[in-house]
């Protein structure tokens, strides 16, 4: 993901005051970093093209087995055209129908970033827990099915750029399935989609994204303060270019929950020490920090499914 200003959304939300209790169920944000670092074990550099990046794949379509025999999982397979050639990559789409007519989409990038393949980038933060934390919202909605609208999990492949973060060198999952859906008329079904990217970060501060949709950034103090989380979200405003964007254009309401602030900052370089590092690791994130993500996202669903 990169900061860049984009083209704000309108508000598609009606204003509402009045909100039902806070979903009970959880999931449990230390099973979110035990399987983390199930994930990182087995794929722990996960680059287009690498050995890895097929760990990756068939690590996440193996926990959905059940949804896979049920005809409920997708692997999007498409060709892209990228400044290394052209790559072969995979999105891979779970989904857990609702009572609803209607789709929230929770998404997450799952691999790692291709100029950094010669380093030991393992993307802990970026990429390992936020997929990890997909696969525990399936053990969920296999246990609890959605009584709402129907929720799609979509874990992208190629958010990172394989040269230089670009318009046409960077998020090749989202735009493929972006321009796929409003093909086949599936983004008209979707309520919102709702990305999560670096939120395992043990000092957690979930950005005010300035390019989501602004009815889901007030839904989301709402969801925070239901949940007592409202310390661990917007400190800072910054507006992000993320997996959310191909689908803003298209109109689909987007909240992007990212911490971008990760590590101490480089006044030089404004870089932050553990984003696209090494340092990205295990050790800088934090089942705590995890277990408020997952609190917030579940809280999300279920202020959406009542508006």
């Amino acid at each position: 993901m990169k900061k860049y200003a984009v083209l704000l959304m309108a508000m598609v939300f009606g204003a509402g005051s009045a909100w039902g209790a806070p979903a009970k169920a959880k999931v449990s944000g230390a099973a979110t970093y035990a399987l983390t670092k199930e994930y990182l074990a087995a794929a722990p550099k996960r680059f287009n093209g690498s050995p890895g990046h097929a760990a990756a794949e068939k690590f996440i379509e193996g926990h959905f087995n059940k949804e896979n025999a049920d005809h409920r999982m997708e692997v999007d397979t498409f060709t892209a055209t990228t400044p290394a050639g052209m790559q072969t990559m995979h999105n891979i789409i779970v989904k857990y129908p609702g009572k609803k007519d209607g789709v929230i989409v929770l998404g997450s990038h799952y691999e790692t970033n291709y100029p950094l393949k010669d380093i030991n980038f393992v993307g802990a933060n970026d990429g390992a827990c936020t997929s990890a934390l997909l696969m525990e919202f399936g053990e969920y909605f296999r246990a609890h099915p959605p009584e709402g609208y129907s929720v799609w999990l979509v874990f992208f492949d190629g958010e990172e750029a394989v040269k230089t973060w670009g318009p046409s060198d960077s998020l090749y999952g989202s735009r493929h399935l972006a321009a796929k859906w409003s093909q086949d008329g599936t983004l008209g079904h979707l309520k919102a989609f709702l990305n999560a990217d670096m939120i395992g970060d043990k000092d957690l501060n979930i950005d005010h994204d300035d390019a989501s949709t602004p009815a889901l950034l007030d839904l989301f103090k709402v969801a925070a303060k239901n949940t007592g989380h409202e310390k661990s979200i917007y400190k800072s405003n910054t507006p992000i270019q993320d997996d959310t964007v191909p689908f803003a254009k298209r109109g689909v309401p987007v909240l992007d929950v990212i911490d971008y602030e990760y590590g101490p900052l480089d006044e030089k370089t404004g870089d932050y020490a553990y984003h696209h590092t090494a340092q990205d690791s295990i050790d800088k994130i934090s089942a705590a920090s995890l277990q408020i993500s997952a609190d917030l996202f579940l809280e999300m669903v279920h202020l959406i499914d009542q508006r």
